[in-house]
């Protein structure tokens, strides 16, 4: 059964990808040409976001808090659908506790589920699934949960502004 840190981390991870109101990427260039057959500058978001969200979760499977801090604006909402909202530095706080608890908790992309979506001058919304795992009384935990993730790119860099971790 999944703590309510276990809870919390599937709402994280849930608020770290991006939404874009025009057609959906998937995960791979193939399926991508094969779906949509969008520009290249439709491919480069994508890439981008795939690269961001990626560097975000090594991070967070490493337990990086100070990577982490780094990938999150400072006015960071991040939405839960069981837990409610918290601030940067609420989430900063639940991450640090989290981490101290040694669960061995992981986060793996869904393969092919991550979508991106530009927002004009802004930067883009990601969404996909992810599954958290964890070993707990000698059993592999694990749940499968949706993100959205709202990306802000600033002076060249981007950072997770909104979080929306749902389907718990």
């Amino acid at each position: 059964m999944y703590t309510s840190s276990l809870t919390w981390l599937s709402t994280f991870a849930l608020h770290c990808m991006l939404l874009m109101p025009a057609a959906v990427w998937t995960q791979t260039k193939e399926s991508n040409a094969k779906i949509k057959g969008k520009s290249p500058q439709a491919q480069k978001l994508f890439d981008e976001i795939a690269e961001a969200d990626r560097v975000l979760f090594d991070a967070f499977n490493k337990r990086d808090l100070e990577k982490l801090k780094s990938l999150f604006t400072h006015d960071l909402e991040f939405y839960h659908d069981t837990n409610g909202l918290v601030s940067y530095q609420q989430t900063i706080e639940n991450l640090k506790k989290l981490f101290e608890q040694n669960l061995g908790l992981k986060r793996e992309l869904v393969k092919g589920s991550l979508e991106v979506y530009p927002v004009k001058d802004y930067g883009a919304i990601a969404t996909g699934t992810h599954v958290f795992s964890h070993f707990e009384n000698g059993k592999e935990d694990r749940g499968t949960f949706k993100f959205v993730n709202i990306w802000r790119k600033t002076d060249g860099t981007w950072k997770v502004a909104r979080v929306i971790s749902f389907d718990h």
